[in-house]
Order: structure tokens, then sequence, then C-alpha cells
């Protein structure tokens, strides 16, 4: 994998990757399983969603606090007990009797993914010196694209012939060996002396929840008081939130961090690049379940190329990256994925498939591009010391997209087609009738031109992030000293 490296800096990567395909498989196969979900819990779409948003909302809310607490008690110490939450998790996931019941417990798996999201990245810095870090995150990038393949091909074959519940037990054995290995091989050799900012994480935590709940129920429900309201207030915390680190001793989040412009413009690129490309895949299924009436396995086995194609080459773009920075490569591939996203501007009701497949080829390699070099890019430029923070800061930013982009379909379709058909859709049980196809084609491709301006936003943002210096070792922060 690492030739000529220590055998426990393989293992540990090792490790990191089964956890990322782990928390991959579980990003894609629930989608499949929604219909089968409704049925047996006796439940509504309506509230079903939730067992993805919520997922997403605690994730987004709890990483950066996780990879504050890594830095000061120990990453590895973070991580391990992060994927004994998610498998734990998981298994009460599969056994919960009610629909209250899973998304409960999705909240908790949420938790357990923010644990191991947030220092991972960190993780990653202890271990591998500022120039080699690239091809680590490339492999993380590969990981994550296997284990999205494996959700799709494995939630349609457990659904249809095993049952949902296996969807969740599966990552019972994959977190156990994980488990094990992490205790094994991954320990901290130093912790960093600070303490826990405990005002500014609850701050934090309650605005990012306010808003975040307010616009994914704007996505849902359309504008009402309540949601307006949580926006609003979660806005002022966020000031509120900000004028207090300013302040404080020991902050949650250091803000200096952000004077460094290759880091700032990193993380940045990452929240745009995120609100632009995924937001393209949720309108994408939308369009192949309800306007071509394919199913919802089908409809995400013609998005596998792209998949395929995107993990066989991160490992090496992130090789690359490691010699020619972040800057050239990761803007490269938002290009690819402007392209791409391009091709589906001109999909219509009778377009071929096949120029969904042409089009996930070229956001993967756009996406294999970009992932490694920008992550990268993000960990090398951060105080060792602040691992834990700047781990948790991608992982917030790149999660605060995705949930952008959701928030972007649903409002865009609900314009065209009312909320409830288009939820229905997304999961597979409904398909747009005649009389509203033209209306959401028409939707859809405005909603395309909007990501392609945010995907350009970050491409300019991403080449203007400065030059890079790789040179400097981490070693203040390595976990695999001697």
């Amino acid at each position: 994998m690492l030739e000529n490296k220590p055998v426990h800096e393989n293992i540990i990567l090792a490790v990191l990757l089964v956890a990322v395909l782990m928390a991959s498989i579980d990003s894609t196969i629930v989608l499949l399983a929604f219909p089968a979900i409704v049925t047996s819990l006796h439940s509504n779409l309506a509230t079903i969603i939730w067992v993805i948003l919520v997922y997403m909302l605690v994730s987004a809310v709890a990483t950066t606090q996780f990879g504050k607490v890594g830095d000061i008690y120990g990453r590895s110490r973070i991580f391990i007990a992060g994927l004994g939450v998610f498998t734990i998790a998981s298994f009460l996931c599969g056994i919960a009797p009610t629909d209250l019941f899973l998304i409960f417990f999705r909240a908790i798996q949420g938790i357990g993914s923010a644990m191991v999201s947030a220092t991972s990245g960190a993780i990653i810095a202890d271990t591998f010196e500022r120039h080699r870090i690239g091809r680590a995150f490339g492999f993380t990038a590969m990981a994550f694209n296997v284990g999205a393949i494996l959700g799709i091909v494995l939630g349609g074959f457990i659904t249809t012939f095993i049952g949902w519940q296996y969807i969740f037990f599966i990552n019972v054995p994959i977190g156990a060996v994980a488990f094990f290995l992490a205790m094994r091989y991954i320990h901290d050799k130093q912790t960093f002396s600070a303490k826990l900012d405990i005002r500014g994480m609850a701050l934090l935590a309650i605005a990012l929840s306010a808003l975040l709940y307010g616009g994914i129920e704007f996505a849902s429900v359309g504008a009402t008081v309540l949601n307006v309201s949580f926006v609003i207030i979660g806005a002022i915390l966020c000031v509120v939130f900000y004028l207090a680190e300013k302040r404080s001793k020991s902050p949650t989040i250091h803000f200096d961090m952000f004077s460094n412009v290759v880091f700032r413009n990193s993380i940045l690129a990452s929240l745009l690049q995120g609100m632009g490309f995924l937001g393209a895949v949720f309108m994408l299924i939308m369009y192949l379940q309800g306007v071509r009436g394919l199913s919802p396995l089908a409809a995400s086995l013609l998005l596998v190329p792209g998949y395929i194609i995107s993990g066989i080459l991160a490992p090496y773009m992130g090789k690359v990256s490691d010699k020619r920075g972040a800057g050239i490569i990761a803007t490269a591939g938002i290009i690819l994925q402007i392209v791409g996203i391009v091709v589906y501007i001109f999909l219509n009701a009778t377009s071929s498939v096949y120029m969904v497949v042409l089009g996930s080829i070229i956001t993967g390699i756009g996406g294999a591009m970009f992932w490694p070099a920008n992550s990268s890019a993000v960990m090398a430029h951060a105080d060792p010391q602040k691992f834990g923070v700047a781990s948790g800061l991608m992982r917030l930013f790149a999660t605060m997209g995705m949930m952008g982009s959701f928030i972007i379909v649903f409002v865009v379709a609900a314009l065209s087609i009312p909320r409830s058909q288009a939820f229905q859709i997304f999961v597979g049980t409904s398909s747009i009738s005649s009389g509203l196809a033209s209306s959401f084609m028409t939707g859809m491709r405005y909603s395309f031109i909007a990501m392609v301006v945010l995907l350009v936003i970050a491409g300019i943002i991403s080449i203007t992030r400065g030059k890079e210096d790789r040179s400097q070792p981490t070693d203040a922060g390595r976990s695999d000293k001697p």
C-alpha cells in the first residue's frame, strides 16, 4: 500500500479505511431500504426521512466538539470510542421496534460517526509526514467510493432477499474488527494541555442545531414562523459564539487558524464543492426514479461507474497533490465536476440514461482529484496541537455542504411538484406524472445551473488558496514515534 514504510503505518491506515468504508456503506445503504422500513414499522415517509436527516444533523453538530476533545484527551481514544458507539448503535438500529426508536438510535450512530470522522483526519496527520498525507487521504477517498458502491449493491440485495434490519447489522462485524485493530495499533504518545470550552461548545452546538434544523424543516414543509425563527436564532448565536470565542483563553475553534490562506480556502472550497456536487447526485436520483421510472437500485447502479473510477484514481491523485500541492489539482477536479453537471443540464425526459453514466464518470474523476488534495491541504497547514480541531472543522464544513445540497434540491423540487411527492420520488415510492414532468425538468435544470455557480465559486476559492509548504514535519503530533 505505502511502499517501504513501517508496517504499523499501513495497519493504522487500514483501520481508518475500514472505518471510512463502514460509514460510507451506511450513507447509501439506507436509501434503498426506505420503502421496506416504512412498511415494516407502519410509519410514513415524512417521519422515516429523519432516519437520514438526524444522522447528518447530529454528525455535523458534534464533529467540532469531538475534534477538540480528541486534542485534549487523545485522538485515538475518541476514535476508538466512536467505533464502539457506532457499532453498538448499528445493532440497536437493526432491532428498533418503532420508527421513533430507529430515529433515536440513528442519532446515537451519528454521534459515533462524529467521533470517528472528527479524529480520523488528525490521526492521518499524526501518522504521516506532510509531504505524504495526500496519498493517505487518497486511500480514504477510495474507501469512501468503494463503500458507496457496496452500499448500493448490498442495500438492494439485503432489502430484497434478507430484510432491512441487516443493512444495520452488517456494520456490527465490520465495526468489531475495526475496534479491536484500533485498540491494538492506534495509540497517542502525547496529548496537548488545554481546557474544554464548555460554554463555547454549548453555544456552537445550539447554534448549528438551530440553523440546520430550521433549514431542513424549510426544505420539508416550506417557510413557517417556527423554522424561520430557528434560522434567525441560529444565526444570532453564531455571532455570539464568535465574540465569546475571541475572548476565550481555550476556545473551541481557534479562529486564528483561518488566517492561513491555504487552510481557510481549503475549508471553504470543501463547503461549496459539497453544496454544488452532492446536490446534483440527489437531483439525479429524483430524475431517474421520478421521471424515468427506475427503481432505487437501478437508478443508483447508473452512478456506480463514477464511484469505481473515482476510487481507483484517488490514491494516485493524492500522491500527485503531495508533490505539486492542492491548488491546481483540486481546482482541476472542480472544473471537471462543472463539466459533468453541464452534461446533466442537457438531460430531458427521453435522454439516454448513458448521459447520466457519462456525467458520473466525469464528476468521479473530478472528485478523485479534489477530495484527497483538498483534505491533505487542510491538515498539512494546521498546527499539530490543533489537528483534532482542524479535522473536525473539515468534516463540519463538508457535512454542512451535504445538508445544504439536500435543502437546495428539495426547495427547488418543491417549486414544481408538491413536497410530499418530492420525498416519495426521492425514496423510490412514487414517480412524476406526465403533467408535472416538464415542470420538474425545468426546475432540475435551474438547480443544476445553481450548482454550477456554487462550483465556480468553489473553484475560484480553490485556485486562490496560495502557495503551499509541505516540507515541515508533523513530529510534534506524531502518534507513531518510538
